[in-house]
């Protein structure tokens, strides 16, 4: 029965997920096609590929394993032990914050300050902002574990929304701030996003009744705090745990960013060349990300909280084993149809949907055939969510 609801709660998660998804990628598609009209190629490459890479790498080194870690046993663990581990991100991320930030500014090579001008305010605002999302990873964690599926789906909203919005209204009113229009943005998403999250559970703490099951009873423990007794400041099995996804996830995210890298650290295309390619990633991944990746980070969920994790398949409970099999086989199924659907379609239609979205300056040229080839990709990246979410030995 447990695993059962359990399987629901990540199936309505997904859900909801995609419907985010959808929303996130309908937007950043609607607005690109809006500011085209008052951005140039090369401030969309310097923003869209450089700064991101660098928030997103900061993003990936600072808190992705711990997140997984965390996430796997659900409240097996020792709450107090978890949160101590997740507020490792700080540190780190403050560490990693710097190196990356020095790396941007000072090894890789710079825009024309005429065509872009403020990269270092850009660099230092795009870091900053990695940063303080990581004040608020101990609330995520409590949101995913405990499962309060429509909260992340409202403050992932509304760090997109405040994101978006900002953009706009300084790109159009205010176009003389060039790149300090999106660094501002940035900070004011990341910023809304931490402050959301606080905001939420300070009141949920403040209402909740005497005998409620969440795990966080004051404001105090949403803070590193020693467990009672002789228990460790945090759990050994979740720090190797985490050192474990941490190895694995290096792998992920040089396929995940592997060519934003390639592009960012070998200088192989301009910056105007960067930001048509990054307008076609993201016209080509609008259908499969919004699918793909809540059904990844469902999968996550359950697999994680449904199997004990670095253990071997005859210590498993039988019938969480035998569900687990029918899910990860339902799921394969589904992605690979998504991906073939989505192939053929893409294949067949690229060159009218670039010429709909961008006119002449997408639809010419190579643009086409890269998104066909975005399609193929597509179809191939399909499975891989639901066998890594499914990986028992990580």
């Amino acid at each position: 029965m447990a695993s059962n609801k359990l399987l629901a709660s990540a199936t309505k998660q997904a859900s909801y997920n995609m419907v985010f998804q959808v929303a996130f990628r309908v937007m950043t598609f609607l607005l690109n096609a809006f500011l085209l009209r008052y951005i140039s190629k090369e401030m969309v490459g310097v923003v869209n590929v450089r700064l991101t890479l660098l928030y997103t790498t900061i993003i990936f080194v600072s808190h992705e394993a711990f997140r997984r870690a965390c996430l796997s046993g659900g409240d097996r663990h020792n709450w107090k032990q978890t949160v101590n581990l997740i507020w490792c991100t700080v540190p780190l991320g403050f560490v990693c914050t710097g190196v990356f930030t020095a790396v941007w500014l000072y090894l890789l090579e710079r825009p024309d300050p005429e065509t872009i001008p403020h990269y270092s305010l850009g660099v230092i605002a795009f870091a900053a902002s990695a940063f303080v999302e990581l004040f608020a990873d101990q609330l995520w964690l409590m949101t995913q574990a405990l499962l309060f599926v429509r909260l992340k789906v409202v403050i992932d909203s509304l760090w997109i929304a405040v994101r978006c919005v900002t953009t706009v209204i300084l790109v159009v009113y205010f176009p003389h701030l060039g790149l300090i229009a999106f660094s501002i943005a940035q900070v004011m998403g990341s910023v809304a996003l931490v402050l959301a999250y606080y905001a939420y559970f300070t009141y949920y703490i403040r209402t909740a009744s005497a005998d409620d099951s969440f795990p966080l009873k004051t404001i105090r423990d949403f803070f590193p705090i020693w467990p009672t007794g002789k228990k460790p400041w945090t759990s050994p099995e979740l720090a190797r745990l985490t050192w474990s996804f941490f190895k694995q996830g290096i792998l992920k995210q040089l396929l995940t960013e592997g060519e934003r890298y390639v592009m960012t650290i070998f200088d192989v295309l301009s910056f105007g060349d960067q930001g048509v390619y990054d307008i076609i990633n993201n016209l080509g991944s609008l259908a499969a990300r919004f699918i793909f990746l809540p059904i990844e980070d469902g999968g996550y969920l359950f697999f994680g909280q449904s199997l004990k994790r670095g253990k071997p398949i005859r210590d498993q409970e039988k019938e969480s084993l035998a569900l687990v099999s029918r899910v990860l086989q339902s799921l394969l199924k589904v992605v690979v149809l998504i991906g073939l659907i989505i192939l053929v379609f893409g294949y067949a239609y690229s060159f009218l949907a670039l010429d709909i979205y961008a006119g002449e300056m997408l639809s010419s040229g190579s643009g086409p055939s890269l998104l066909r080839w975005y399609c193929v990709y597509v179809l191939l990246i399909a499975s891989t969510g639901p066998q890594s979410a499914s990986y028992l030995l990580p």
